[in-house]
Order: structure tokens, then sequence, then C-alpha cells
């Protein structure tokens, strides 16, 4: 069964055009109860958390009359990040959680994801289910068996407690100064409250939400604001959260930032030593640099790939046993801890590693020589498929030629935004803008 709705990571677009209506809104929401309360039975739960964008208002009214209206008790968590919408599922003992966000996106778009009563998002064929549902028409509850809904004032609190359990014991954070940049988002309050409670001296960034300003100039994505105050605090680390914070991106006590990869080989490395790492391997996407790969080869490890999204890295954790993985973009999943990826606790982890190596960010955030990598987006209009074009196959051919082996191409659509993406490795860096650059020409010719 196909999906139109969803995308990689649940339904998302620009706030108040479709599919981001309060109208479809309440018919998901409809749908999402229908599928959970297929049994007839009353008493299913639902929580659902959200950032801190206008739209969220909306968009979590809307939801909230279509859950009510098949029966479901709707739990409202207000703004949290979203691994604690996977944290609080499982831990309240809810049917399906619900978190209302676009991630790193500007303020104007938005988004809605679902987790199963497990605490991880919901498969794809349970989505395919949900929109063959959506296309139907949808039985409401009788009206005795209408569901209710009430505030949850201790969401974040719980949260903010669970994940002060995932940091040793015995490291505590007395002494380091660090800088946490929440992107005016969900973790604007959750974040900084637990490194401070850690023994921290937390120095904020991100922490003004207004309903339009998530990811403006700063967090994962555009992390020079909290670069700057890394070097004009003296600061020992920064971690910058995405809106919605399941990413993260660490920036040393020099403002340098260390992607995903980065981090990921850290972690690595570290659990391999320690005998914990399950499955001798780690999981992360096609976008992972070569050098990471190369890395973990040259201490007997290895790197599953998947496709893009961490929803796909958590599928394929699971299928292997596997506990750690995540993205080149700061999706960091870690499943002894979280359910999906997130950024407060990968930070936590880095910053235990410093606390027991006693070495500073700058050591620990270069594992590995990157090899050179260039991606580039080509944005389409709606109903065009470039990628089917002859010129634009043609293009893709040649440069696989040029590469002959030594290096990787990644050719996709991107599964959030009407975007190509254009991505390639290569040592030699002048073929490297070749191949990319004739690509894009192609691609932007056919659209």
């Amino acid at each position: 069964m196909s999906r139109k709705l969803f995308g990689t990571d649940g339904v998302r677009g620009t706030a108040n055009s479709h599919p981001m209506t309060a109208e479809m809104a309440l018919k998901l929401g409809a749908a999402a109860g229908r599928y959970f309360r297929s049994d007839g039975r009353n008493g299913h739960r639902v929580v659902i958390g959200k950032d801190t964008r206008l739209s969220g208002y909306m968009l979590e009214n809307a939801l909230t009359a279509g859950l009510a209206s098949t029966g479901m008790n709707v739990l409202l968590l207000g703004p949290v990040p979203t691994p604690a919408v996977g944290y609080l599922t499982r831990s309240m003992r809810a049917d399906l959680g619900i978190m209302i966000s676009a991630s790193h996106n500007p303020a104007h778009d938005n988004g809605i994801k679902f987790f199963g009563p497990d605490g991880f998002k919901l498969s794809d064929e349970a989505e395919a289910e949900i929109e063959r549902i959506l296309g139907g028409e949808i039985e409401p509850a009788q009206p005795q068996n209408i569901g209710r809904a009430k505030r949850i004032d201790d969401g974040r609190g719980r949260y903010v407690e669970y994940a002060k359990t995932t940091f040793p014991a015995r490291g505590q954070l007395s002494g380091l100064k660090v800088v946490i940049d929440c992107a005016n988002g969900a973790a604007y309050r959750a974040a900084p409250e637990v490194l401070w409670e850690l023994g921290a001296e937390v120095i904020p960034v991100g922490v003004a939400p207004n309903g339009h300003n998530i990811n403006q100039n700063c967090g994962s994505t555009q992390p020079a604001t909290a670069a700057e105050a890394v070097v004009a605090h003296g600061a020992d680390l920064g971690i910058c959260l995405d809106g919605d914070a399941d990413r993260v991106m660490i920036l040393d006590e020099n403002g340098r930032v260390a992607d995903g990869d980065q981090i990921m080989a850290l972690f690595a490395a570290r659990w391999a030593g320690a005998g914990r790492l399950k499955g001798g391997a780690l999981v992360a996407t096609v976008m992972s640099n070569l050098g990471l790969e190369r890395f973990l080869e040259g201490r007997g490890l290895r790197l599953e790939r998947t496709a893009v999204g961490d929803r796909y890295v958590v599928e394929r954790m699971r299928e292997g046993g596997f506990n750690l993985g995540g993205e080149q973009s700061g999706h960091i999943v870690m499943t002894d801890y979280a359910t999906t990826g997130d950024g407060l606790i990968a930070g936590l982890q880095f910053l235990a590693a410093m606390a027991e190596t006693g070495r500073p960010a700058s050591d620990l955030v270069r594992q590995f020589e990157t090899v050179p990598q260039m991606l580039r987006n080509v944005r389409y209009g709606a109903g065009k498929e470039p990628l089917s074009a002859a010129s634009v196959q043609a293009a893709i051919t040649g440069a696989e030629a040029r590469l002959n082996g030594s290096g990787r191409l990644l050719i996709r659509k991107s599964g959030t935004e009407p975007l190509i993406r254009v991505m390639a490795e290569c040592e030699d860096e002048g073929l490297l803008a070749e191949i990319v650059g004739g690509i894009v020409e192609a691609v932007e010719a056919a659209v």
C-alpha cells in the first residue's frame, strides 16, 4: 500500500496550505484515532506535543477534535522535544503519540509525526493504512464514547528527570561552561534545565520563542550564533539543537562545528572499546561521509547504510539488534536511551566523554578526515519528475563513469521538500565540482 500524504518524517508542509490545514489535521486525527481504536474499546489515549510555531495552536486543536471524535482521550503536553513525545508515549501507556513540528524547517512550515505505543515512529505500513482510512468515510464514536482532552503539566518535567538519568552519576558537570542553543524551539526550557541541574554553567541561546523565530539564525542548521557565544564566553562546549530537538551539532571550545558523522564516530569507538556496541556496527544513511566508513573499518567495525531518514535508521537498528545509529545531519539514535534521535541526550553523552577522558572538545570532535563531499539542491515544481528525464539519466551515467569507483554519487528526491539532492564524494575536489555541477545543470534544464 503506497503513501502519498506521508513523507520520510510524517506529514509536512506550509502552514494553512494543504496538507497543513486545520481541516486536514482534523481528518488526520480522526483517521489515526480510528486506526488505533479499531477494537472498539474505550479508554484509548494519545499524547500530543508540539514545538513553538504559531501554527501549532491551530493544528493541536484540530487534531484533538478529530481524535476525540473517534473516542480517543487526548493528553496535551505543550512544547516538548520530539524525543520526549516518544518517551512519554511509552511511559504514560498511550496508544499513540503525536508531535506537531517541522523540525529544522522555517516557522511558516509545520508537520505532524506519529509514534506507536512502543515509542517508535510508525511504520510505512501503518501510515499507509491511516491514509487509506482517511480516504474513506470515518465512523465517529457514539455520543457517550467521545474522548476527553486535558493538559498535562508535568510532561516536560518527566522528560527532564529521565534525560538526567542518562548521564553517568559519577560525572557531574561542575566546572564546565556550556552554550546550549535551543533554536527558539521545543527544548527552550528543558535543555537548559537539564544542563544546569547536572552542575554546568549554562549560557542559553535561542530560548525566546515568539511563534515566528524558530530556527531563525540559530540552532543546528545555523550554528554561527552559538559559535560566537562559545568564543565570547570562553565556553568548553556548544550544543546546538534544532526546532524539535531531535538533532544536534557539537561545537568545540574554538567554535568549530562537528556534524553527526564525527559524533557517531566518537560514540562508536568508545562504545566498542567498552564492549557495549551491539552487533559491532553503526547504522547510518547513504549521506554519511566515506571517511566515517573507513574510520569504522579501521577498527574492525561496520557501517550499515540505509535510506535517508532517521526512521529508516531506527528500523534497521531494530531489525539487526544494533544500538547506535544516526544521520550526518545530527540525528543521533541511541536505543539504549531513546526511541528516536535525541539531541540533548547526545550532547550529554559527548559531555560524558569529555568528563571521563579529561580531554577538551577539540580533541574529540575530529575523529576522522572527511572525504571531500559536495551537496547541492535543485527545487522543482509540482507535477515535475526531473529524475526521469533522459538528459538527467545520461548526466548521472557519465558522472559514475568518471568516478570509476573512486568515490560515491547519490541523487535523490527529498522526502520533506520539492528538492532534488545531488551529492558526491571524491578525493579530487576539481572532479567533484565538475560532476556535481554537470548533474545540477541537467536537472535545472529538466525542470
